[in-house]
């Protein structure tokens, strides 16, 4: 399949046949003898940690090879044998839409950059050949300054893929192209992609491909990534590059003498190289753009620049941002109620049947009501409470997102962060932390400099996650708003996540002038054009890929946490069980901070997921009540209210749902992305410090009140 290959090409889990060994001397002698031999079968099985050497069976012996022994040894890979290909570009170009369009998977895609910050590999076939492709983060060049551009780098430095494939905006091809002439420069397979050519026509902007190919000297192809027809355009062009030899003479950048320009992001042989290749890059692609693009329109984003003066505006910026964000609670809250209700209804009354089915099946009266009292009632519980306002709420989110709202929030965000020490793109990752905290943690790679990518980690669990807004939504509507309904549960909630922004600030000037002290960094960030939302794009991901996915992580939880609940509560003796013991023993701590000990316990329990605070609550008041099978909000509210709460223990629980630790996955992940168990516990006991600090100061002024 194609030609021959070195053996250090040969990616893991590949095999090729032996073709012939350039080694000489002592060396070939040594090859030869074990069984490196021509015509013989070598398979790659393993890689060091390092990424050298690697291990190759041969003969039925698995030998261990240096990259530049395997280097003189030329193979060819078996027929049958996938071809990996790189998918790399600038950031915001469409690699994660074109990826999903090959592979068939839902690689997260958004309207800004920094969305993709770790390796995404799936695979596709097209009539000839089979294909393993590999997502990379988006970089602007080869020069890493973050470690998701180091993951790109390195991965296009290395041998593994067969080939790359350079996605460009059609919009700006001439910034785009200044990567694609670093990438030429160390891959010898190269496919250029022009991607969201819709973009650009409603521009104005008319390409000459066919001429932008011949300049290069590598193929070029045209397409929108989003409509059909493009998965089978880039697969018949893969085809064509893979079955063709290389380019004899691609296009090289001219850099001036002496510059000794950096290939692929080698560190510079002279003070000012850096400069001097940007330049000659610069340079390079525009001279490759001239005569290839043609502006029909003389204002291209004429539309852009005006919708930037309403909210990017002095004036006008925060008043639209907190309009629309509050439009979205109001519509999260009204049009999760009456749902809720009914699905609450609805999933009580499967929990009798299925109590006597399992009786008819021959299972025990006690592990029976194990399973229904307690993993499917508490399972009921959070798939009633969370998925309608989450089915409402994604969706909505997703809009803004997707209409290019996010980065203009980090934008407008900058000098806020930068008075604190940090950068405006914390903004972007507290944006990621409203539908996960994990997901926050993992997005402040696209953060440059270590210590504001700390400050960010640290501080992201103070943003409320998709697991907590159910509550907050539900809490504010049964004991706060009154008859207010939908507008006054908005403007609460609204009030919530300005309070935690303001807290990420408050603790983000403390963090940056004591444990990691430092100045700001240099903040560049990419503002994507607006984009009118794809209405089925936008309702796919946001309830396939989000609702479900993250209703189905909180039911995981949920189900075996009903179990042990129900097992804790039916424990015991002297009638109490240990559930009522462990809710006695935290209940003075809870009175302090305007709760009680069953809510404090919720807490604790819930630490494997925030989305089961308030089943778990009721399933704990459950073992010294009577409480029946789920119901809708209402009988929520009306059970609550017989456990003695009162609206300042809705606040005080609000309050604490917000700043306090961040849940299992979320400390996992802030472990391995900080390398370090001490940030990890400071990012446990910051948000906890400050939300026990607030419940107190809360309960210290109703009693005062009182």
């Amino acid at each position: 399949m194609g030609k021959d290959i070195g053996l250090q090409e040969l990616a893991v889990g590949a095999s090729g046949v032996v073709t012939a060994v350039s080694a000489r001397g002592e060396a070939r002698r040594r090859l030869l003898e074990l069984g490196l031999a021509p015509g013989a079968r070598i398979d790659c099985v393993g890689c060091s940690p390092a990424g050298d050497p690697r291990a190759y069976r041969v003969n039925g012996a698995v030998l261990s090879l240096r990259q530049s022994s395997a280097a003189e040894i030329r193979v060819r890979r078996l027929c049958g044998e996938p071809f990996r290909i790189l998918l790399c570009g600038s950031p915001n170009v469409g690699k994660s839409t074109l990826f999903n369009a090959l592979t068939g998977l839902r690689q997260h895609t958004g309207n800004w950059p920094g969305k993709t910050v770790a390796l995404a590999v799936g695979r596709c076939r097209s009539a000839r050949h089979s294909y393993i492709v590999a997502d990379l983060p988006g970089c602007y060049s080869l020069s890493a300054r973050s470690p998701e551009e180091e993951l790109s780098r390195d991965a296009l430095r290395s041998g593994d893929a067969d080939a790359a494939v350079v996605v460009c905006d059609a919009s700006c091809l001439t910034r785009s192209l200044e990567l694609a002439l670093q990438i030429m420069e160390c891959r010898e397979r190269v496919l250029v992609v022009v991607n969201l050519l819709d973009e650009a026509e409603r521009r104005g902007l008319k390409l000459d491909l066919e001429l932008l190919q011949t300049r290069l000297g590598v193929p070029v192809i045209g397409l929108t990534a989003h409509e059909r027809g493009s998965r089978g355009a880039l697969l018949d062009a893969l085809d064509a590059l893979l079955d063709a030899p290389p380019p004899e003479t691609p296009f090289r950048t001219a850099y001036p003498e002496g510059s000794a320009c950096c290939l692929c992001g080698e560190s510079e042989q002279a003070e000012g190289a850096a400069e001097l290749c940007a330049r000659a890059r610069r340079e390079a692609a525009a001279q490759l753009c001239d005569g290839v693009c043609h502006f029909e329109n003389t204002a291209p984003d004429a539309a852009d620049r005006r919708l930037d003066r309403l909210f990017t505006g002095r004036w006008t910026a925060w008043p639209l941002l907190l309009a629309l964000l509050a439009a979205v609670f109001w519509l999260s809250a009204v049009g999760a109620n009456a749902p809720s209700e009914w699905l609450g209804r609805l999933l009580s009354s499967w929990e009798a049947p299925l109590h006597g089915l399992l009786l008819r099946l021959g299972l025990p009266e006690r592990l029976s009501s194990l399973l229904t009292e307690g993993a499917y009632r508490v399972l009921a519980w959070v798939v009633s409470v969370m998925l309608p306002p989450m089915a409402v709420f994604f969706p909505l989110f997703t809009l803004l997102e997707e209409a290019g709202l996010l980065p203009r929030v980090a934008y407008d965000l900058d000098r806020p962060f930068q008075r604190c020490r940090a950068c405006g793109k914390q903004a972007l990752c507290m944006m990621m932390g409203l539908g996960c905290n994990a997901v926050g943690v993992t997005g402040c790679r696209i953060i440059e400099s270590r210590r504001e990518r700390l400050l960010a980690m640290l501080t992201n669990a103070l943003i409320p996650c998709n697991g907590r807004w159910p509550l907050l939504i539900a809490l504010a509507s049964l004991f706060l708003t009154g008859a207010g309904g939908g507008p006054a549960v908005a403007l609460l909630l609204t009030c919530l996540l300005l309070l935690s922004v303001g807290m990420t600030f408050l603790l983000t000037r403390l963090l940056s002038a004591t444990v990691l002290r430092g100045g700001e960094e240099a903040f560049v960030l990419e503002l994507p054009p607006y984009r009118l939302p794809r209405l089925v794009k936008v309702l796919t991901r946001s309830l396939l890929d989000r609702t479900l996915i993250v209703l189905g992580r909180a039911a995981s939880v949920a189900a075996p946490a009903g179990a042990l609940l129900w097992l804790l509560s039916q424990t015991g003796a002297d009638g109490h069980s240990l559930l009522t013991r462990l809710s006695a023993l935290l209940d003075p701590f809870g009175r302090l901070l305007g709760m009680d000990g069953a809510i404090l316990l919720a807490f604790v329990l819930a630490l494997p997921a925030n989305e089961i605070v308030l089943p778990t609550a009721m399933m704990i008041y459950a073992a010294g009540a009577s409480l029946g099978p789920v119901g809708g909000l209402a009988e929520t509210g009306q059970f609550l209210i017989a456990q003695g709460w009162t609206a300042w223990t809705a606040v005080s629980v609000m309050l604490f749902s917000l700043f306090h630790w961040p849940c299992a996955t979320t400390l996992l992940t802030i472990r391995r992305e900080s390398g370090s168990r001490l940030w990890t516990l400071l990012a446990a006991v910051l948000p906890t410090t400050l939300g026990t600090a607030l419940c107190l100061l809360v309960n210290a002024l109703h009693h005062l009140i009182a």
